[in-house]
């Protein structure tokens, strides 16, 4: 007598006994459409601590990630996001709009829309807008850091603002 066994039976081409698959067994942990949550770029309030308006739009803290987080930066003519590193991530940067400066352990190149860099983990780096136009950019970092706090190593301080209050 011979057993037919079925295409969903098939694991990599052979009957599947024993444990169950893996895939999904991961799939079925997966939460619910109706649980995953969108986020606008407006829900989240601006970092201006190194400069620019950045705002971190998917993270742990807005989504629950566990692996990275990506957000916008907008500068405006003139502004700068300063020089920092990151330990433990890398970060993709992709211009949307108008062009960017990225100074990258001190050696400086321009992004226009469209444009993107992924800048290694350990490698310093800064965002100069120098042009007439405001400029956009999605980041991305990943991995994570073990804690928020090692996220980032700054090298530089804000420059003050001209005719500002002290």
């Amino acid at each position: 007598m011979t057993t037919e066994v079925r295409p969903e039976q098939l694991r990599d081409g052979h009957p599947n006994v024993g444990a169950p698959d893996p895939v999904r067994a991961h799939q079925a942990q997966a939460p619910k459409p109706s649980d995953i949550r969108t986020v606008s770029a407006t829900e989240v309030p601006a970092n201006r601590r190194r400069g620019g308006d950045v705002r971190t739009v998917l993270a742990p803290s807005t989504v629950g990630s566990t692996t990275g987080f990506m957000g916008t930066v907008t500068l405006q003519p003139g502004e700068v996001v300063t020089e920092h590193w990151h330990p433990y991530s890398e970060e993709f940067l992709l211009v949307v709009s108008g062009e960017l400066g990225i100074r990258l352990d001190g050696e400086l190149r321009t992004l226009k829309a469209q444009e993107g860099v992924c800048v290694p983990i350990g490698v310093r780096h800064k965002l100069i807008n120098d042009s007439a136009e405001a400029a956009t950019a999605v980041f991305t970092l990943a991995p994570l850091a073990p804690q928020p706090r090692l996220g980032h190593v700054d090298t530089e301080e804000l420059p003050p603002v001209p005719g500002a209050a002290s």
